[in-house]
C-alpha cells in the first residue's frame, strides 16, 4: 500500500511540473520578439493607405522590452477638394513595450503590451523627399498558438506612425 501512495505521489509531483516545465509563458526577460504584418490606415487625416513592416524586441526586464521597428507605408491623400497625390514614407523607430497582461491574465498563450515610439520617417512623392519625427505610442496583443509562433494584433496613435497593423509573431 505504501509503494502505490508512494508511487502515486511521484506521479502527481511529475506530473504537475512537467506541466509547468511545457507551460507557455506570457513573456519572459530574454525572449527575443519578431512582429512582422500589414497594415493600413494612411497618416492622422490623410486618406487611406498599406503598410508592410515588422519590428524586433528583446526582453530586458521580466515586463519590458525594447527594440526597433521599421515599416514602408504606401497612401494617398488631397488637402481640401484639391487632387490626389501618392506618398511613400519609410518610418524607423526604437520602442519599448510594458507587458502587462502577466499581471491579470491567466491565458499563457496572450501577451498584452504598450510603449512608446521614437524615430525618424523618410517621406516622399514626386515633388518632394525629405525627413520627419516619428512619436508615438503603441499597443498590441500576441497569441502564440504554438511556443514559438503565433499572431499579433498593434494599434499605434501619435505623429508618422502606422495607425494598425496585423501579422505573424515569432518568440526565439
Amino acid at each position: 500500500m505504501k509503494k502505490i501512495l508512494s508511487t502515486l505521489i511521484v506521479i502527481a509531483i511529475l506530473s504537475v511540473t512537467s506541466k509547468s516545465a511545457f507551460a507557455q509563458e506570457q513573456f519572459q526577460k530574454g525572449d527575443k520578439l519578431l512582429n512582422v504584418g500589414i497594415g493600413g490606415g494612411g497618416y492622422g487625416f490623410y486618406g487611406g493607405g498599406f503598410a508592410v513592416g515588422g519590428s524586433f524586441e528583446v526582453g530586458v526586464h521580466e515586463f519590458i522590452s525594447v527594440g526597433a521597428q521599421a515599416d514602408l507605408n504606401f497612401y494617398n491623400y488631397s488637402y481640401s477638394f484639391g487632387p490626389k497625390d501618392s506618398y511613400v514614407s519609410v518610418p524607423i523607430a526604437a520602442r519599448g513595450s510594458y507587458h502587462y497582461g502577466k499581471h491579470f491574465l491567466t491565458i499563457n498563450a496572450l501577451d498584452l503590451y504598450a510603449g512608446p515610439v521614437l524615430g525618424f520617417s523618410i517621406d516622399g512623392n514626386k515633388y518632394y523627399t525629405g525627413t520627419s519625427i516619428v512619436i508615438g505610442v503603441q499597443a498590441g496583443a500576441r497569441y502564440y498558438f504554438k511556443p514559438a509562433m503565433g499572431v499579433f494584433a498593434e494599434f499605434s496613435g501619435g505623429s508618422n506612425v502606422i495607425p494598425a497593423k496585423v501579422g505573424l509573431s515569432f518568440k526565439f
